[in-house]
């Protein structure tokens, strides 16, 4: 049987494809400095400390943000703070004969600011984040709604701090070029 000519091409571009970036001088944002040291993002990022933000949502951004800073070990001094403001809000959609809503949007945003633990506490750098999502609302299982419920709720946080985490390496690798 004789394979497709794309099919057997595809190795072989995507080989191509990734000697290709390696010459250019390609370097992930993550990536370590080649001899086993963090880079300047990871490096960055695990000497960030996150302050406490209400709700559980917050809680579960919070965590959220520990898990992607601290992936190369705890252990490092905290040298940064990242002060987060945090909301959740829903729209109910998809509405029913009777005015019940069958459908539930979430939409998180989250401001962030940077500031640096120093005695003037220097404000280094700011953003924002936005993420949606929805869950369908059963009227027989108010159980079940709970759930799915919570389910959004963590999907929202992980979104909104791999925002949080991207534009913050992004910084941190601005300012080892500097």
């Amino acid at each position: 049987m004789r394979l497709p000519s794309t099919i057997a091409a595809r190795p072989i571009l995507l080989l191509g494809f990734v000697l290709a970036l390696g010459g250019c001088g390609f370097q992930p944002l993550y990536g370590s400095a080649g001899n086993g040291v963090a880079g300047p993002a990871e490096a960055g990022l695990a000497q960030v400390s996150v302050g406490l933000i209400p709700e559980r949502s917050g809680q579960l951004l919070r965590e959220a943000l520990q898990e992607r800073f601290e992936r190369g070990g705890g252990g490092v001094a905290a040298r940064y703070d990242l002060s987060i403001a945090y909301a959740v809000s829903g729209d109910a959609l998809a509405i029913q004969p009777d005015s019940s809503a069958s459908r539930v949007r979430l939409l998180a945003a989250a401001t962030w600011w940077l500031t640096a633990q120093d005695p003037l506490r220097r404000t280094l750098t700011s953003g924002t984040a936005r993420a949606m999502d929805a869950y369908n609302l059963i009227n027989t299982q108010l159980f079940a709604s709970d759930l799915d419920n919570e389910a959004v709720q963590r999907r929202l946080a992980d979104a909104v701090a791999a925002q949080i985490t991207l534009q913050l390496a992004s910084w941190f690798d601005k300012q080892a070029g500097l």
